[in-house]
């Protein structure tokens, strides 16, 4: 099946984008000192501390599936899905769902923004209502946020925290630095890959996190020296979707082009769909609901995992990766493959 477009519920962009759902896809990284491990049956369960052992070789991908109205599909089960690795169907040896064992499922998100100086006052007020009703909403599981602004650079105004004062406080500096310098958007993005490769852990509480970026800004990236085809790698690496927010000081710039909002550069570049993130336009003042729609699909997620045939794990070639669900849902996935070690 393939991907859907996303849910109708939210404004989107021209081009065929997905709405939030944070994604995770572990690389296969060699470990001489560990058996490959015997993969389990179709549909059954391993528990998340046998993750942290066998991670090496198993590929887990993050799903989020909708109706036909673009809402998210809970309660589904193992049988429910299939995997496809290069056309051919694996056993699905793994399963996790968002709440397991009367746990919430993790999260893990980096706010990136944009601070070059097109961003009104006006907006930044608006962002800021609309990230601490977004904070607060994941009060009830285990969450963190960081915070980054970014012009010609990037620069962490927060690191990892769960205290929403912090973040609050944080963002008040920040908004106190707007200027006009270039927009280095990739290379924000690319810092807070890092950010996050380096400070939220893959699992916790016996779940997988789930981590992103959130990119705020008005669409168009200028001067940056990492390309977006790096990033995108470099996120799906280290299993982390972006999402780009584009603000109405974008939309006011081509509010005449016919048949609604042009595509941005970040969407063209397709950083937020090769990493299973979301392009979405903020074209109202109240950017709340937005961000409300956007943190319902962060709790409405599936992880999937398979193990590759022995002769794929290291042959350091490109695999393609798909997902099925039951016929007349739609999937959106983490991303499309992954690349298999060399050594």
């Amino acid at each position: 099946m393939s991907p859907s477009p996303p849910a109708k519920s939210l404004p989107r962009v021209a081009l065929a984008s997905c709405l939030f759902v944070l994604a995770l896809l572990c690389p296969l990284v060699p470990n001489a000192q560990q058996k490959p491990p015997v993969p389990a049956p179709p549909g059954q369960e391993i528990d998340e501390d046998e993750v942290l052992r066998i991670d090496t070789d198993l590929v887990l991908v993050d799903v989020l599936v909708t109706d036909a109205e673009g809402r998210p599909v809970r309660g589904l089960r193992p049988e429910d899905f299939k995997i496809y690795e290069d056309g051919v169907e694996r056993p699905v040896a793994f399963f996790n769902v968002e709440r397991r064992g009367g746990a919430e499922r993790p999260v893990a998100v980096v706010f990136l923004i944009d601070v070059s100086g097109s961003m009104t006052a006006g907006e930044m007020e608006r962002v800021r209502l609309a990230l601490d009703e977004f904070a607060r909403g994941m009060a009830a599981r285990p969450a963190s946020f960081a915070l980054m602004g970014f012009g010609m650079s990037a620069k962490v105004y927060q690191n990892f925290t769960a205290d929403f004062g912090k973040l609050t406080r944080s963002f008040t500096r920040l908004a106190r630095e707007l200027n006009g310098l270039s927009t280095h958007t990739y290379d924000a993005v690319d810092d807070a890959v890092r950010l996050l490769a380096r400070s939220a852990p893959r699992t916790r509480q016996r779940q997988v996190v789930k981590r992103a970026v959130v990119v705020i800004t008005d669409g168009f990236p200028v001067g940056d020296t990492v390309s977006p085809e790096t990033v995108i790698e470099r996120a799906n690496a280290a299993g982390v979707s972006v999402y780009a927010v584009t603000l109405p000081s974008y939309s006011r710039a081509i509010a005449s082009a016919p048949g609604g909002p042009l595509p941005t550069p970040l969407d063209v570049s397709g950083l937020a769909e090769k990493t299973g993130g979301a392009s979405v336009y903020a074209n109202r003042e109240d950017f709340g609901p937005l961000f409300k729609e956007l943190a319902e699909e962060v709790t409405s997620t599936y992880v999937l995992a398979f193990y590759p045939p022995e002769e794929k794990r290291r042959d350091g070639r490109h695999h393609t990766v798909r997902v099925e669900a039951p016929r007349g849902l739609s999937v959106r996935q983490s991303r499309g493959g992954y690349k298999s070690s060399d050594k």
